[in-house]
């Protein structure tokens, strides 16, 4: 089966917070609350993006599906262009479904974001955190050249404050080799 990549539509909100919350629930365990995980994740997480579809729809935030030929959310990534005047544009999310993990969707993502931010927003660079204890996500940022600019403190939703490693790319051309193309 093969992956189509496209933009993602006001529509779509209530798949993309399922696996938003399937893909915290998986990595975050230990890190968030119980309560939360087990909890009011999925209703929030949907929250969230029926929000942001709804007042940051702009040329500001993009967000890119990988979907299978039955329409099957695979992953997504959600970038908001030229978010931090020093570091540029920030990935927000990138999370990519249990089953379909290894499979270079993640990367083709990162491609797909990064595209765009060079397109739109030439001259900044591209930023994202994932937290401390994510081992396998900050090893795949750090394959995909990812450079670390240190440690913050982000506070989750559930309130809990996690410490969360900054990975910086500077310019975004060698992520563009990974880039599909985007309906």
């Amino acid at each position: 089966m093969s992956t189509q990549y496209r933009e993602a539509e006001a529509t779509d909100a209530d798949k993309i917070a399922t696996l938003h919350a399937e893909s915290w629930k998986r990595a975050y365990r230990g890190h968030l609350s119980d309560a939360y995980l087990d909890g009011p994740i999925e209703d929030e997480r949907r929250s969230v993006w029926q929000a942001r579809f709804a007042t940051e729809q702009s040329s500001s935030m993009y967000t890119v599906l990988a979907e299978d030929n039955n329409g099957r959310l695979l992953g997504f990534v959600c970038a908001f262009g030229g978010k931090d005047s020093v570091r540029g544009t920030l990935v927000d999310n990138l999370h990519v479904a249990k089953d379909s993990e290894g499979k270079g969707i993640g990367r083709t993502l990162m491609g797909a974001a990064a595209a765009w931010a060079h397109r739109e927003f030439p001259d900044v660079g591209f930023y994202l955190s994932a937290i401390e204890g994510n081992t396998r996500a900050r090893q795949f940022y750090e394959h995909i050249g990812g450079r670390t600019e240190g440690v913050e403190t982000s506070v989750m939703p559930d309130g809990t404050p996690v410490p969360a490693v900054v990975y910086m790319w500077p310019v975004v051309d060698p992520l563009l080799t990974f880039a599909p193309g985007v309906e």
